[in-house]
Parts: C-alpha cells; structure tokens; sequence
C-alpha cells in the first residue's frame, strides 16, 4: 500500500509540474518517505503537506522536496551541502539523485534529531554517503567546502554569509528568506564569480526559523 500511495503521489507532483525530470521522479518513487517520519504520522507520508517530527520541527511537503531538488539542478558525483538535516528523508532524495560519487553533508543543530535521522539514514541504505554534523547550519561546514549546491530546509533573515562563501563558483544555493518567521521568499543564488553573485526570487515559502549566530536568536 504504501508504495502505491508513493506512486500516486509522484504521479500527482508530474501532473502539477513539481518534478519535471527522471532523475528527481526516480529518487522519490524510491526513497520511502514513512521511514522518516514519526511512528504516529507513517500513515500520513504520502499526503502532499509537511508534517510534525519532533522538537517542533517538520519534514518538508514532498512538492517542496521536488521543488527544491529541481531547482538545484542535482548531478551524478555532486558535493551537497543541507542545513537542516531533519528525520533525513530530504537529506536521501538527495543522496539518491547525486549517486554515490556524489556525497551529502548534512547539519542539525537538535542532537536528538541528529540521532534518529543517522538511525533512518542507515536503515534505509543511505548512510555511505549522507553526512551528519551537529551544530550550527548557519556556520556551513567549511572543512568540506566548495560545495556544488547548499540548500537549506529552514528560514534566515538573510543569505548567511558562511554558506555563500562555501558556495563553488559556478555552484547554486537555494534557501528560505524573511524577516517574518512565518511567511518568507525561497532565493535561488548563484555563484557566479569570487565576489559575485547573481539571485531570482521562487515565490512565498514557510518554513521553520533557521536558528543559529548567522540566523535567528534561539
């Protein structure tokens, strides 16, 4: 049943012009999205809305899992950078578009989400090549930078500088912006030169504040 369920959803996300590729309509026909979610709302995974983990945070929609990963433009061997790390569904889409040459590193500031989504991640397969460290995402994780793209799955008040910097040139950033915590912009950045950057507007988001020195107070 839930495999069906997860047809029809990638089938409805086709329909709406969320995906628009193979590669992003493969990765979530495949990746099981109720092994990322809390053990009361598995039955749920497959309705087209986010719903509550813990610690007040949520996994994502899945049209915006789509959208994220389309507009990222992900490739096979790709260095990924996520702030936000969640229960890891996000942080596996990826994992399954960019292949295993590719690599994620993933960072969660809430110890005890780190912990179940390393558990969720192994479970499912892919913890070869998903990183999770814990701290904070608005520092970026510099030890592993460039990046070809960084995403982030929570809302700052602006682009932290640290992951623009750890942005490739040539690389692409997608993250939520606004300074109101419950409605905000999603940017698409590109990186285009040492010092330059070039950004369009993707329309009204709402995500969870991205907390941290280069973000929101916690």
């Amino acid at each position: 049943m839930m495999m069906k369920n997860r047809t029809n959803l990638v089938s409805k996300l086709l329909e709406m012009g969320y995906i628009s590729s193979d590669i992003v309509k493969d990765a979530m026909e495949k990746v099981p999205r109720e092994e990322f979610m809390t053990p009361e709302t598995k039955n749920y995974a497959y309705l087209d809305r986010p719903i509550p983990l813990e610690e007040g945070q949520t996994i994502s929609a899945p049209h915006m899992v789509a959208i994220i990963c389309e507009k990222l433009a992900l490739k096979k061997g790709m260095q990924v950078l996520e702030i936000g790390t969640g229960f890891g569904y996000n942080a596996a889409v990826v994992s399954e578009i960019i292949g295993p040459k590719g690599h994620v590193y993933t960072i969660e500031r809430i110890e005890k989400l780190k912990n179940i989504a390393e558990q969720n991640l192994k479970r499912t397969g892919y913890s070869d090549n998903v990183t999770i460290i814990y701290g904070d995402g608005t520092k970026g994780y510099e030890e592993k930078s460039p990046y070809d793209r960084v995403y982030a799955t929570a809302s700052a008040p602006k682009i932290p500088e640290p992951l623009k910097k750890q942005l490739k040139i040539g690389g692409r950033l997608l993250t939520p912006i606004g300074l109101d915590t419950s409605v905000q912009e999603l940017l698409c950045l590109s990186r285009v030169g040492e010092d330059d950057y070039k950004s369009y507007n993707l329309g009204g988001v709402v995500f969870v504040p991205m907390i941290g020195e280069h973000g929101w107070p916690e």
